[in-house]
């Protein structure tokens, strides 16, 4: 049977080594290269070609996420397990945003770690199961505030971004050439839409969903 080819990529020498060992114990998985930082990563990456990349997220130089991001912008063929202590919905949401093919925290058994790796192997994404709940939490409330923002029109878009800016009505209306009264309409119609009362909730709503960047 073809051995797995894995590369790790990891700021700490006795981890990556402790891999090293554990994954190559059985001869199925051979362990072909190591980077400590993730510019070496990308670098090695062009030139032993893994199967798998056992990616840290904390490192220095460039962090995981980031090293995942190149990859996936350069349609790197190499399937990418992030393997991290970070069990913070943020991180796992950025990483499957970007395409991660797997996510798998430090305090794994081995034996969920084979797993994982088989399963990107074999063109499936691997999630580790004690995080799913919450991912599949987020991803139905982003939906839902998605729709939320489909119903605005790009004025009323427009009108929300500078809401979140600080901006009050006056202003508003002077940016945009338009009446205050219809500043007023506008935002009333918007407080609707998202569901939300008072121009806190509003730019908080506007800032988490990236409105500020767009408009």
């Amino acid at each position: 049977m073809k051995k797995i080819m894995v590369m790790i990529a990891d700021d700490h020498s006795l981890i990556r080594e402790g891999l090293k060992q554990l994954l190559e114990f059985d001869g199925s998985i051979e362990v072909v290269a190591e980077a400590s930082n993730g510019i070496e990563c990308l670098e090695k990456l062009n030139s032993f070609y893994p199967d798998v990349l056992l990616l840290d997220i904390n490192m220095p130089e460039k962090n995981g996420i980031e090293v995942l991001r190149e990859m996936k912008a350069e349609n790197s063929p190499v399937k990418v397990l992030i393997l991290t202590v970070h069990n913070e919905l943020e991180y796992l949401m950025n990483a499957v945003d970007i395409g991660v093919d797997g996510y798998i925290l430090k305090d794994s058994e081995l034996a969920e770690l084979k797993r994982a790796i088989s399963a990107v192997i074999d063109g499936e994404n691997y999630i580790q199961p004690s995080l799913i709940p919450a991912l599949n939490n987020q991803l139905v409330n982003r939906d839902i505030e998605k729709d939320k923002i489909n119903l605005l029109t790009n004025r009323e878009l427009e009108v929300l971004a500078q809401v979140a800016n600080g901006m009050f009505n006056k202003e508003i209306a002077t940016n945009l050439n338009i009446s205050e009264r219809t500043v007023k309409n506008h935002i009333s119609n918007i407080f609707k839409k998202i569901d939300v009362s008072d121009r806190t909730q509003a730019a908080v709503f506007a800032i988490k969903n990236n409105i500020i960047k767009l408009y």
